[in-house]
């Protein structure tokens, strides 16, 4: 009886520890099979290192990377873009763009298409100054690569919300688009969501993030804690089946934001879960 009793024992702590084994860590995020990817804007870890940066998006379960300069330097050598690449592709990382890059110059323009080429991504997010347009749209042309134009709230003279970067490229090639960042669109005083919908055909990337109002006096907040109505979002990108990335972009807490990109990363999961139909 004795011996039956320790052979039924071993049995139970093997099958326990191989069902902690097999228990993938961390573990994946659900499956959704939305048509939007969720991602990370670099500028999140503009205190941290690329290593740093892996590390935390492994532990998130996310997969898109928009690279900035202080990860991989615009004058990087070609085998510092190789190494940099392979070691996204290790994690399981796409770096899926480049930016947000200012450019007051053609040459900054040259440049900067030619970074992104050089890196092998298809779309630049990019603050262009308005009189460069028409250069900008021959480099996209040239390169077939799509901008983005990032805004900037009530911050910056230029591209301040969705409806002013609209009125500049509605005309022109339709690579030339928008990064929608919702969090500057808010504290310009317009509507996320209905911007969104009428700007669909030119956002081309999306900056999540969460505000505290809806003025310049607006600051960053962790997703869920502040004005936007984050539910109503998504239901939105499914509305215009909104195909592209859906970047947080975490600007609190800089020397330390893991616990407020967890959450907003957390928050925005559970609103997708809980919205579909």
């Amino acid at each position: 009886m004795k011996n039956i009793f320790l052979i039924l024992l071993t049995i139970i702590i093997s099958l326990t520890a191989y069902g902690q084994n097999e228990r993938p860590c961390p573990q994946p995020a659900p499956e959704t099979k939305e048509a939007f990817k969720l991602g990370m804007a670099g500028f999140t870890f503009v205190a941290l290192d690329i290593d740093k940066t892996l590390e935390t998006l492994k532990q998130l379960d996310i997969h898109y990377l928009c690279i900035k300069d202080f990860h991989l330097p615009y004058n990087s050598a070609d085998e510092q873009i190789k190494a940099f690449k392979s070691k996204l592709q290790e994690n399981k990382v796409v770096g899926y763009a480049v930016g947000p890059i200012n450019m007051k110059t053609e040459q900054e323009v040259d440049s900067s298409f030619a970074y992104a080429q050089r890196v092998g991504v298809k779309l630049l997010v990019g603050v262009p100054e308005y009189e460069l347009l028409p250069y900008v749209e021959k480099k996209v042309k040239e390169y077939d690569i799509k901008l983005a134009i990032h805004l900037h709230g009530p911050d910056k003279p230029i591209y301040p919300d969705a409806e002013d970067a609209w009125e500049h490229v509605k005309n022109m090639d339709p690579r030339m688009g928008i990064c929608l960042d919702i969090g500057h669109d808010t504290r310009n005083g317009k509507d996320m969501v209905e911007d969104l919908k009428k700007y669909q055909s030119r956002i081309f990337d999306i900056h999540l993030k969460d505000v505290t109002g809806n003025t310049k006096l607006g600051y960053p907040a962790v997703v869920g804690r502040g004005i936007h109505d984050i539910p109503a979002f998504v239901r939105m990108l499914r509305k215009v089946k909104y195909s592209g990335v859906v970047s947080l972009e975490y600007e609190k807490d800089r020397n330390n934001p893991f616990m407020g990109i967890a959450e907003s990363i957390g928050y925005f999961r559970g609103v997708v879960a809980a919205t579909k139909k």
